[in-house]
């Protein structure tokens, strides 16, 4: 299976989500932080994006006989390079950005369903804005917002750090009138 195909599904995606800013996690662990999913479901996910190369076992450990596997994310397979982008269909970029919303919905019903989750007190922000852009403004939009998330993706897992999902969603949604010649 190529990558947008073991990417463009809800479970494996929210795996790797788990997995960002260098995780180290057992299935089990995986399990518990995908709780709307049977262990089955998790476990099966698992070893399709270790078999994919998306995941590398980056240990194992007897438990009661059975052989307990740590999981790492492999940065450099877990995304679609802008070649690949390029060449995806239209219905191959419907299938992921479903695969996205799907997982973002998912996410986000996991988090309510915590005890104590508190969207005020968290922060949670779900936000849309229209915007009218110039392809310039909308270059220099994309980059003042890399520049601000790029260094927060290498922040590890620490007591004082609550994991976020950050989804910026960006797309025109009207088409750009001609202008009068």
């Amino acid at each position: 299976m190529d990558t947008l195909g073991l990417l463009a599904h809800p479970i494996r995606l929210r795996v790797v989500h788990a997995l960002r800013g260098g995780r180290v996690l057992t299935t089990g662990q995986l399990c518990s932080l995908i709780p709307d999913a049977s262990k089955a479901t998790v476990y099966r996910h698992v070893d399709l994006l270790a078999a994919g190369g998306i995941l590398d076992v980056a240990g194992e450990r007897r438990v009661r006989g059975a052989v307990e596997r740590r999981y790492q994310l492999r940065q450099d397979h877990a995304g679609i390079d802008a070649e690949t982008a390029r060449a995806l269909t239209a219905q191959d970029h419907e299938r992921a950005f479903a695969a996205a919303a799907a997982a973002l919905v998912a996410e986000f019903g996991a988090y309510l369903d915590r005890d104590g989750s508190d969207p005020v007190d968290d922060l949670v922000g779900y936000r849309q804005h229209a915007i009218w852009l110039s392809r310039d403004e909308l270059v220099g939009l994309i980059g003042a917002m890399q520049s601000a998330i790029a260094p927060l993706l290498a922040n590890e897992s620490t007591p004082e750090r609550a994991r976020y999902l950050l989804s910026p969603i960006l797309f025109p949604t009207e088409q750009q009138e001609n202008p009068p010649s």
